[in-house]
């Protein structure tokens, strides 16, 4: 029986390398899905910044929970409190709206659809907007390829892991994270809904298993002159 819910937030959690499949897991046991990994690195404010003098890295584990509004409140608490997050130098959160997704076929997904008129309406569809795709490893062509032709320039392509709903895989009765593929795609406001069609023609992202695909409203952009400068003559 599919569930109905509408509105889904963006969770963001930076920890140390390691503690991911914690988050993941506080994550989950809270209503979430699934979820995605991606490594890197960085420095923080109770960590050290040099190093015998060397500028310091310290290697970092991002998660990505894209989370129906209604569970967001408890999913928090058990983050937060799973990864220790209240105490110094553990890690930080924060949440990000989401204008539209695809990909969760397994829903009735009833999406406001003032939001995707303002996409179009008057002058609304001047400024960016930012499409993150979450793909199966080697599937990330796919997207590059339909988001051009609904109208984008490229895209940007990421190695992580995770799992989700129809990924259930275990070996010798331990959990296997498949990698994923991320890709983002900024683009001009007005082509959103294009490149989403796309995405979701070509590679059948509405298919059980086959992926994601979110949009996050964009406030300001450097480095796309060519771009600024089509917006400034319209």
């Amino acid at each position: 029986m599919k569930q109905l819910r509408r509105d889904h937030k963006l969770v963001v959690t930076i920890v140390k390398k390691g503690r991911a499949k914690k988050v993941m897991k506080a994550a989950k046991d809270a209503g979430s899905e699934g979820g995605t990994i991606l490594l890197g690195s960085g420095v923080g404010i109770h960590e050290k910044k040099k190093i015998f003098g060397i500028d310091a890295l310290h290697e970092k584990e991002l998660v990505l929970n894209l989370v129906p509004e209604d569970i967001l409140p408890g999913l928090l608490v058990q983050v937060q409190n799973r990864a220790r997050l209240h105490e110094p130098g553990m890690g930080i959160g924060f949440i990000i709206d989401i204008k539209k997704t695809i990909g969760i076929a397994h829903m009735t997904y009833e999406e406001n659809e003032e939001v995707l008129e303002d996409m179009t309406d008057n002058l609304s569809h001047r400024g960016f907007d930012l499409i993150i795709t979450i793909v199966n490893k080697g599937d990330a062509g796919k997207v590059i390829d339909a988001s051009n032709r609904g109208g984008a320039e490229g895209g940007t392509v990421m190695n992580g892991r995770g799992s989700g709903i129809h990924e259930k895989a275990k070996l010798f009765s331990i959990q296997i994270e498949p990698e994923k593929d991320v890709v983002l795609t900024l683009i001009k406001r007005e082509k959103t809904r294009d490149v989403l069609k796309a995405i979701e023609e070509d590679a059948h992202i509405n298919e059980p298993g086959r992926g994601i695909s979110f949009v996050l409203p964009v406030e300001e952009t450097v480095g796309i002159h060519h771009l600024l400068e089509e917006e400034k003559q319209e």
